[in-house]
């Protein structure tokens, strides 16, 4: 018998594709290969012709072929954990809350970071389809729909922690509720009695960065207070665009009596950047800062916060990556956490300067 198909369009016998299980043989005969070809295409191999790994992709991803492995493999299970930058504080949170539902499902984890760009490499998805890992989680990254295809047609669900961007309404994502944070953070300023806050945003291409300043937006909104551009600051979510964008917001001819920093690290930064200018925190100037990294109790003063969830979204990521991979949807596909704001020394009443 052989496969019905039509000019680029590639399937198995109808009177067999629902009733035996898939194969590899199965799908070699559909696509007028060999079994070593389908092989090559399942392992990631780059030795296959583009047109014919488009054709096995295709009857993989539609068929719902998913290779198994047998108790005698010997390649561990492994979970990919990609990065868009792996050097922080913030990165280790992450690290330990996949690392942690990992082991308890004997799973290896595997670390890449995509030095800052916004999608990992061709060659990453390459050794992470010849690894055949069991799912993929990505920080502050996304694919693109080819890479999307490629992890589908193998059967490797993938999710998204903090995604830069919308991730629609089928990507799967873990995040926590930044707009809320960055409300409760102003919010927090303004009980206080400052009037004169301003904000040190992350990158504005990023998600739960413009999330955070848009709820200052609108706790200074909702109090009554005005917006002043001159005091929003865009920043790099590390210790060096704290640093920079403190020391400009000090300078100026009216600085500000509170900073919320949108990051920890942004934080730390703009610490250095009061002490330069002889400013003291809080009694001259009240900081607040974003994710409550267990440097924040430790820094002097102690560090007035917004606890991000990190080890738990982590975690929560890892538990949906599992579950998809065992072909389990969940109710929902969009997952965001609730932030806390975590009260130290770093904040007081307006001092007089």
């Amino acid at each position: 018998m052989t496969a019905k198909s039509t000019p680029g369009h590639y399937g198995l016998p109808e009177d067999t594709a629902d009733t035996e299980p898939i194969t590899i043989s199965k799908i070699a005969k559909a696509a007028s290969v060999s079994v070593p070809t389908v092989s090559k295409v399942l392992n990631g191999r780059a030795d296959v012709a583009p047109e014919t790994r488009s054709r096995v992709e295709e009857l993989i991803r539609r068929h719902g072929y998913r290779r198994r492995r047998g108790p005698g493999s010997s390649q561990p299970a492994t979970i990919d954990l990609v990065f868009h930058e792996l050097d922080s504080a913030w990165s280790i949170e992450v690290i330990r809350g996949v690392e942690r539902v990992a082991r308890a499902e004997g799973l290896s984890v595997v670390l890449s970071g995509s030095a800052g760009a916004q999608r990992p490499q061709e060659s990453w998805l390459d050794s992470v389809l010849a690894r055949r890992t069991t799912a993929v989680i990505l920080v502050l990254s996304d694919l693109d729909a080819t890479q999307q295809a490629r992890l589908a047609a193998r059967g490797i669900p993938f999710v998204v922690v903090d995604p830069l961007g919308d991730p629609g309404e089928n990507v799967p994502s873990v995040g926590s509720a930044n707009w809320n944070g960055g409300l409760v953070a102003t919010r927090h300023l303004i009980d206080l009695g400052h009037r004169r806050i301003a904000v040190i945003g992350g990158p504005e291409n990023i998600l739960c960065s413009r999330a955070r300043v848009d709820g200052y937006r609108a706790a200074l909104d909702t109090a009554g207070l005005p917006i002043d551009p001159g005091l929003i600051r865009t920043g790099d979510f590390h210790v060096e665009g704290g640093h920079r964008n403190g020391s400009e917001l000090l300078n100026l001819d009216d600085p500000p009596t509170a900073i919320f920093a949108g990051s920890d690290l942004q934080a730390l930064g703009l610490y250095e950047a009061a002490r330069e200018h002889d400013v003291r925190v809080p009694e001259d100037l009240s900081v607040v800062g974003y994710d409550d990294l267990p440097l924040a109790r430790w820094v002097g003063p102690p560090l007035t916060t917004v606890r991000q969830p990190l080890t738990e979204m982590a975690e929560e990521a890892t538990r949906m990556a599992l579950s998809l991979s065992r072909g389990e949807r969940p109710a929902n596909l969009r997952l965001d956490l609730a932030t806390s704001l975590v009260v130290r020394h770093s904040t007081a009443i307006p001092g007089q300067r």
